[in-house]
């Protein structure tokens, strides 16, 4: 119904349709203000923003095992201390150890893919009848694109300390978080959850838990599931007598930490090698074996590992991984996808609460006892005399 005119005025009567766009368009301005202020912010503080989720990262794999170590007698900094400080030392150790192993092969790896490049054109050439010189013309045309924009890229080449400075500033960051997450972890989100409202904090409390329990399950499944793709595919390119086996397993388990396209584009390499070494039949095999542990993995890892914990549809899984690469490059790539299921989980815990209205919505059971994923039970935290002062 249209508001009463005031005495001494025309009345003017606005439909309803025309009141509620209108109601609808300036709280959506007000939405859409408020995302561009959130995205100008974590672009200006993105160095921050990712040091701190791959502290969170760090910590959900290592929590579990501050948690238990702090259940004996020993004091939960001397666990932190133990935890931490044996990771990093067992992490220089492989590193050191796979380092040495195949220090020699990498520069054999280029060559090889090169070799693999040259013989697809040549297949290009001949099945297609794509000349060498109209591939040369798309090279021209490619370096010609560059020299074109050579002054941004001069540039970005001159930003190369800065970036250097952000890589080695925002790994310092992320050490130091993860030493306070794991030590006062428990303490610190219960001081954040004490920010809100006290109507509000139940229901962070639980969404926080839920939060940690899903982010623990991604780490821990995903760190499993790249040692599988690397090792499986390692194993058959050597089996298939395809040289450099070892230094194309690494490379392909640190793709798989980059969700569905990062296995699949570095068992790519696995086939250019094997094409440029061994030929065609040699390189057909290992593409068999890149797609029989992709389905392995698809079919039988993801659910059983991951299971309900992450649920996320591929199409979303690929838009973040995307939406991740254009805001943060190679590491926002690997960070979107965790960062979307923590989201889609807080999301679904509120959803539940809205259709219970008038009573809270009963608590799900975790996959695994919040203790066990480093996070307190829900309800209020007492203090730790560990952790004081």
């Amino acid at each position: 119904m249209a508001d009463e005119p005031r005495p001494g005025q025309p009345h003017l009567e606005v439909p309803w349709g025309v009141r509620l766009a209108a109601e609808w368009s300036w709280r959506l301005l007000v939405v859409a203000a408020a995302v561009g202020a959130t995205v100008l912010l974590v672009a200006r503080l993105r160095v921050l923003g990712i040091a701190l989720f791959v502290a969170v990262l760090v910590s959900a794999l290592l929590a579990p095992a501050v948690e238990r170590l702090a259940r004996t007698r020993v004091r939960r900094g001397g666990s932190t201390a133990i935890v931490l400080l044996g990771s990093l030392v067992g992490l220089v150790v492989v590193g050191y150890g796979v380092g040495n192993a195949i220090a020699g092969q990498f520069g054999d790896l280029s060559e090889q893919f090169g070799a693999g490049l040259d013989k697809i054109r040549e297949w290009l050439r001949t099945t297609f009848g794509i000349e060498d010189s109209q591939l040369q013309d798309w090279l021209d045309q490619i370096v010609q694109s560059m020299q074109e924009n050579k002054e941004s890229l001069a540039s970005g080449a001159l930003s190369t300390a800065t970036v250097a400075l952000e890589v080695l500033s925002g790994a310092a960051i992320a050490l130091f978080a993860t030493v306070f997450f794991l030590y006062e972890g428990p303490r610190i989100w219960a001081w954040l959850v004490s920010l809100l409202p006290d109507r509000a904090q139940p229901g962070a409390r639980e969404a926080g838990t839920r939060s940690w329990v899903v982010l623990t399950g991604y780490v821990r499944g995903t760190v499993l599931i790249a040692f599988v793709d690397g090792f499986f595919i390692g194993l058959a390119v050597a089996v298939i007598g395809v040289p450099l086996a070892m230094p194309l397993g690494v490379l392909v388990f640190f793709g798989a930490f980059v969700p569905i396209v990062g296995a699949t584009v570095t068992g790519f390499v696995a086939v250019v090698v094997a094409l440029a070494s061994e030929g065609v039949v040699s390189a057909l095999l290992v593409l068999a074996a890149v797609v029989l542990v992709q389905q392995l993995e698809g079919h039988i890892l993801q659910p059983l590992v991951m299971g309900r914990m992450v649920a996320l549809h591929p199409l979303g899984v690929v838009l973040a991984v995307a939406a991740g690469t254009l805001l943060a490059g190679l590491v926002g790539a690997v960070i979107a996808v965790p960062l979307a299921a923590v989201g889609a989980t807080v999301l679904g815990y509120y959803r539940e609460r809205s259709r219970a209205p008038g009573a809270a919505a009963e608590p799900a059971e975790p996959a695994e006892p919040a203790e066990e994923a480093g996070l307190p039970p829900p309800g209020p935290v007492a203090a730790d005399p560990d952790l004081g002062h």
